[in-house]
């Protein structure tokens, strides 16, 4: 049995396929094709409404599937569809190769290893972008990419924007997705992450042809406004729903528990201090009077400022219903030593309403902010005082 039937016993094998997304590539689609071919003939090609001799180039490959539709509608479409087609075919994984000539074939066998070891994950190829022919924009653009792919899934990746992927499709099968241009391939990375995919990476080469020969479809200004765009939303989705959600599905893994007072509370690698001060932010953070933004907020500046995530969060959790009343009382209390109000007005009863605090809604203000400070303040303390002694305690007996 040759090479080439041995790579196309493992494509059969496992279940997987190359899908081609082209757009106006003809003088390259053939070379990538006949390059894909060495290692497998299931190809995909989807055609998105080129104008050019690409239905030309496509009649010297009668064994390939071939999806075309007359209008362009965009790179993520052209994926969505190829997708779609891969898993209607029974596919488990799909690879992503650009028409451009700037992917290799030869890099194929790395993502099928990287998948045997690691199945149904979303493996992309990394491009060294710091060769001297990677066009400056791409470099930037890709650090850029980079920097919102970790804010919004906590996972580091050296390069998020390559289209040179492999896709577990059937594993996102039951996936929906809402974006069609070059956006898309930002939308696929986070939502996967979302929703347990592991995303990994394997190295591979890229050709990037000289400036007058290069053919790029990307428009910097739509495309790059659609890219902040979709990058704002999935960043206020990720503070305001995916982070909270992933803290409190923990709460229910006993093996999490474990896990975040051995590595959250204890750890010796993570200085008191900065535990403390999580501890004391996450009470400031939580009696502070932005209700409804207190928590999304104090998880977003625990990452400016490089805190304990956790224990900001759990502390942060001050605020729970049965301690709101309490935390509105002492607030209007302590606001009151500012205005030199010393009358009783509001009492600790039925009477403590959100209409009564309206009414003396500079006092509660100016009560709150003092509050979180100082609540904040003897958190922290306490919190440092006591890892001192309990690390203390560990050290004696050992």
């Amino acid at each position: 049995m040759s090479g080439k039937d041995i790579q196309d016993e493992i494509f059969n094998k496992e279940g997987i396929c190359v899908i081609v997304p082209t757009y106006n590539n003809a003088a390259t689609l053939g070379l990538v094709i006949t390059d894909v071919e060495r290692y497998t003939r299931h190809i995909i090609v989807v055609n998105d409404g080129s104008t050019d001799d690409t239905d030309q180039v496509m009649q010297a490959f009668p064994f390939i599937t071939y999806i075309t539709y007359p209008k362009n509608k965009g790179k993520g479409q052209a994926l969505r569809t190829g997708f779609t087609k891969a898993v209607a075919m029974g596919f488990r994984y799909a690879i992503t190769i650009d028409s451009d000539g700037q992917h290799f074939a030869k890099d194929l066998p790395a993502f099928l290893e990287k998948a045997g070891e690691y199945p149904d994950s979303l493996i992309i190829g990394a491009r060294n972008m710091n060769q001297a022919s990677v066009p400056g924009k791409s470099s930037f653009g890709n650090k850029f990419s980079t920097f919102w792919f970790k804010l919004e899934t906590g996972i580091d990746v050296p390069d998020t924007q390559s289209g040179y992927r492999l896709y577990p499709v059937a594993a996102m099968k039951n996936m929906t997705f809402f974006t069609r241009k070059y956006e898309f391939e930002i939308e696929v990375l986070v939502r996967a992450a979302w929703k347990g995919i592991q995303v990994l990476s394997v190295p591979v080469s890229v050709y990037y042809a000289p400036k007058e020969e290069r053919v790029s479809h990307f428009r910097p200004f739509k495309d790059f406004t659609r890219i902040s765009i979709l990058n704002t939303v999935l960043v206020l989705i990720s503070f305001l729903y995916i982070k909270p959600r992933n803290f409190f599905r923990s709460l229910f893994q006993k093996e999490k528990w474990n896990y975040f007072f051995r590595e959250h509370l204890l750890s010796v690698h993570e200085p008191a201090y900065i535990k403390a001060l999580s501890a004391g932010f996450g009470v400031f953070m939580g009696i502070i009077p932005i209700w409804g933004f207190q928590l999304v907020t104090a998880i977003f500046l625990s990452f400016i400022f490089r805190l304990n995530k956790a224990i900001v969060i759990i502390a942060a959790n001050i605020s729970i219903p049965p301690m709101v009343p309490l935390i509105i009382y002492g607030s209007y209390k302590t606001g009151g030593i500012w205005l030199h109000n010393d009358e009783d007005d509001l009492m600790f009863s039925g009477d403590l309403t959100f209409e009564a605090i309206r009414n003396n809604f500079q006092q509660y203000v100016y009560g709150s902010i003092t509050l979180a400070v100082l609540m904040g303040l003897l958190c922290g303390l306490l919190t440092w005082v006591l890892l001192l002694l309990f690390r203390k305690n560990i050290k004696t007996a050992v």
